[in-house]
């Protein structure tokens, strides 16, 4: 599979699923996700999906510090509702990161390892999203500011508007992904973290 190189510079979220360590899927449950698995699991990398790992990588390392965030035991809280633009996409890199999902994800195991229950939209924060530790109840908001470095509308037009030229059509994915790099390059322009 080709994609751009850069992908491979950016840093990986690891994280520990019991339920991965229980089941044996994963050696001591220790999940290692990268932004490729994520641009796999969306189809493609937007400034939106780049700008959601960013907000899970930053905002964990935030929540976690040296220890491993737990995967399945974080609650997430989005600050839009789920019909506000692309809320649903986001949430969708949310839950593949942290295993948290509103009532579609695993149910659990006697009474352990249930996903459900932990992604919730249209929450009273100011920020993007919430993530809140299930064992210290210590939360943490992230907000993502893509617009204080780069105009992806501007850049979708040299594909998509009337003024395109065959020429900046076929230049576009390459300014697109320059972008997207752009935006891992100054993550700390374009995100912020509060306790």
């Amino acid at each position: 599979m080709e994609y751009p190189e850069f992908y491979n510079e950016i840093e990986h979220i690891v994280l520990k699923d019991s339920l991965s360590g229980f089941l044996g899927s994963t050696g001591e449950g220790i999940i290692d996700i990268s932004y490729l698995d994520i641009v796999k699991m969306a189809g493609h990398s937007c400034v939106l999906v780049s700008g959601t790992y960013l907000m899970a990588l930053n905002g964990l390392q935030s929540l976690y510090g040296t220890e491993l965030p737990v995967r399945g035991e974080i609650k997430v809280e989005m600050r839009d509702s789920l019909q506000d633009g692309n809320t649903g996409a986001a949430a969708q890199v949310l839950s593949n990161i942290t295993g948290a999902t509103t009532d579609t994800g695993f149910k659990g195991i006697n009474g352990k390892y249930s996903r459900r229950g932990l992604l919730f939209y249209g929450a009273d924060i100011i920020s993007n999203v919430r993530f809140t530790r299930l064992d210290t109840q210590v939360s943490v908001e992230v907000n993502y500011m893509p617009e204080k470095l780069i105009n992806p509308g501007m850049i979708m037009q040299s594909a998509l508007g009337p003024d395109a030229t065959e020429e900046s059509r076929n230049d576009f994915h390459r300014k697109w992904q320059e972008m997207i790099r752009s935006i891992f390059q100054n993550s700390d322009t374009v995100i912020s973290v509060s306790s």
